[in-house]
């Protein structure tokens, strides 16, 4: 296993443009790390610097405690699982996996073993004498990580390597790669434009735009608590919304005002008037995750005191199964929120919706960065 230290990361290209600007992470050894944005973040210019495929402008890439910016990527002992798979289409599944071990003359006997160990572990046993072109996606990305796994590395980079399955398959993809590093427990850094993945996936993760790490933590508390706007837009699905008001000192506490389109009135929220004095009286921007606006079958229990009810006009609904996405303005925004099945919302109606501000979070609209 391997911690990994980023230490002000830049990379700018021959051409003067800039793709990475003093990227800074740090994980333990056997920790999961996401790497998430949308293209052209630098997500995947940073994985590749860390395998040693493109060279450090400035800063420095560490494993356990060693500077590796001038290791060649065969002495950072890494293996790679690419989005291509990057199989040899004339060699078996076999002779794929123990490719590696031919080159550094591992014994034949050892290589059977590791390649039986590996095929089991990935359930790919049945497929050792096929090639792969008799392979589905899904067998053959799994064919690739048993490559990776066959080289006992300190460390796996993946990069986006479910975006060519369909979506049944990523479901099951993800449910394996999750399996892989409990079994292994190595550390893997995991590049992927998929928030979905990244929640379900990581034990930390850098959401990414335009070169900077915008936050980096723990899933959960990169949802809870987003550090600014982009970073709540990006994470999670539906999105957050985002809700543009007046924000108005309510006795000690603060509220932000509503237009429903049924009614005005103000939504009371769970914030010190005196830490927000600078922004009473101005806009601000409210986040509410959608499941934080239902319907009275639907709320959670003990938060009765910061359920707060608004009516609104339905404007389009969206049956999922177990829920129900029910899209109203607030505003002037479109706002999502989760209900019952059972609520029965119709489309133009107006209906009873409860807010429940206890993770509601705030921001500045001018530096898009959260203030509370």
């Amino acid at each position: 296993m391997a911690s990994l230290s980023i230490r002000d990361v830049y990379k700018t290209y021959p051409n003067g443009v800039p793709v990475l600007k003093g990227v800074n992470i740090d994980i333990e050894d056997g920790q999961f790390l996401i790497l998430v944005g949308g293209s052209g973040c630098g997500k995947s210019t940073l994985l590749n610097m860390i395998a040693g495929l493109e060279t450090v402008t400035k800063g420095e890439i560490m494993m356990d405690g060693k500077v590796v910016n001038n290791l060649s990527p065969k002495d950072r002992d890494i293996a790679m699982v690419f989005q291509s798979y990057a199989l040899y289409p004339s060699m078996t599944v076999r002779e794929n996996i123990s490719f590696g071990l031919n080159i550094r003359k591992v014994p034949k006997a050892e290589q059977t073993q590791i390649v039986d160990r590996v095929s089991s572990m990935l359930q790919i046993q049945h497929l050792l004498d096929r090639k792969p072109g008799q392979l589905s996606g899904g067998q053959r990305q799994r064919v690739a990580m048993g490559r990776a796994l066959a080289r006992d590395p300190i460390m796996f980079l993946f990069d986006e390597p479910l975006s060519n399955l369909d979506a049944k398959l990523r479901i099951e993809m993800r449910s394996e790669i999750k399996l892989l590093h409990q079994r292994v427990g190595k550390t893997i850094v995991y590049v992927t434009h998929d928030q979905i993945e990244a929640m379900t996936l990581g034990d930390r993760i850098a959401v990414m735009k335009d070169g900077i790490v915008q936050q980096f933590g723990a899933p959960q508390d990169i949802y809870d608590s987003p550090s600014n706007l982009f970073v709540a837009g990006f994470i999670g699905a539906p999105p957050m919304n985002f809700i543009n008001g007046r924000l108005v000192e309510q006795g000690s506490g603060v509220g932000i005002e509503l237009d429903t389109g049924v009614a005005r009135n103000v939504l009371n929220l769970p914030f010190d008037a005196n830490k927000l004095r600078s922004h009473i009286g101005q806009e601000v921007v409210l986040g509410l995750r959608p499941e934080r606006i239902t319907d009275a079958r639907s709320s959670h229990d003990g938060h009765g005191h910061e359920l707060q009810r608004h009516t609104v006009k339905v404007d389009v609904i969206e049956p999922t199964g177990p829920d129900t996405l029910v899209f109203a303005q607030v505003n002037g925004k479109r706002v999502v929120s989760r209900v019952h099945p059972g609520a029965n919302p119709q489309p133009l109606n107006s209906m009873e919706l409860l807010f429940d501000v206890s993770k509601a979070v705030l921001f500045d609209p001018k530096t898009e960065e959260r203030i509370a």
